[in-house]
């Protein structure tokens, strides 16, 4: 039984920090033992390029590029970085399937919501320019998230380690995107993720790492990579009342459906 890790951020310092051996030793285990695929995921032009050339040396990582709306205060000239962004996106040797991480996040009293705006529009116009999907954080901007989708009809994607409502969830698949659950999904106090995902069409559900982040219960806390996701994928097998393995099954086939693999 292999997994398909929809998010990933395997460039990311902690995997240094935090681990013994080679982060890059650690993608071969996983990609040969218990996952199918893994899509390395960006957040800056600098974090996209360190996700590209990592994605150069595994057979079946993948790449999504784009602005993480927290990455947008470091961020000085939205024109030239955006045309970064998309000559990394059409670049042959990208192994990009998407836009991302791009989205709004509301979490922080001093957030410049108009400037995460202004990054977040660009990138969908360009989503739809390129016919691409995109990958969508939201924290604590479930609305404003909506209203935008809403005004740029059309654009696909995934919202991704879904912490929104059952209504938000039902509205976002009517409008043709998928809903990715990462490892909160397995926390004892996380009732939201699993009602949502009670309710959702199966052929529109991925899972997730967002790794090193979000480890799932029991590993809460840890560094996380894609070897957990048999917690996550298990949780939403008990969900749905099937087994592990067909579930493991229904989300690699969704992940390679949305992203074109």
């Amino acid at each position: 039984m292999k997994y398909f890790d929809s998010h990933a951020h395997y460039y990311d310092e902690r995997f240094c920090e935090e681990m013994d051996g080679s982060v890059d030793e650690l993608i071969d285990a996983l990609l040969s033992e218990s996952v199918s695929g893994i899509i390395n995921i960006g957040t800056s032009p600098e974090t996209s390029r360190l996700a590209i050339e990592q994605a150069k040396g595994h057979e079946n990582m993948y790449t999504a590029v784009g602005i993480h709306p927290s990455d947008t205060r470091f961020l000085s000239d939205m024109e030239s970085e955006l045309s970064e962004i998309e000559k990394m996106l059409l670049s042959p040797d990208s192994r990009a399937v998407a836009i991302g991480e791009i989205g709004l996040d509301y979490h922080y009293p001093d957030t410049d919501k108009e400037r995460q705006m202004r990054y977040f529009e660009a990138q969908l116009d360009m989503a739809r320019r390129l016919d691409m999907p995109v990958v969508i954080h939201d924290r604590d901007a479930h609305g404003d998230i909506m209203e935008v989708l809403r005004r740029h009809s059309g654009v696909r994607g995934v919202l991704h380690s879904y912490s929104g409502s059952v209504e938000m969830a039902e509205e976002l698949v009517k409008i043709g995107f998928y809903i990715s659950f990462s490892g909160t999904i397995t926390f004892t106090n996380a009732r939201k993720p699993r009602e949502v995902a009670a309710v959702l069409p199966r052929d529109r559900v991925l899972i997730e790492t967002d790794c090193p982040y979000l480890a799932p219960h029991p590993k809460r806390g840890t560094l996380n990579h894609s070897g957990n996701l048999n917690l996550t994928c298990a949780a939403l097998a008990a969900v749905w009342g099937i087994s592990e393995e067909e579930c493991a099954r229904i989300t690699e086939e969704n992940a390679k459906r949305i992203f074109g693999i």
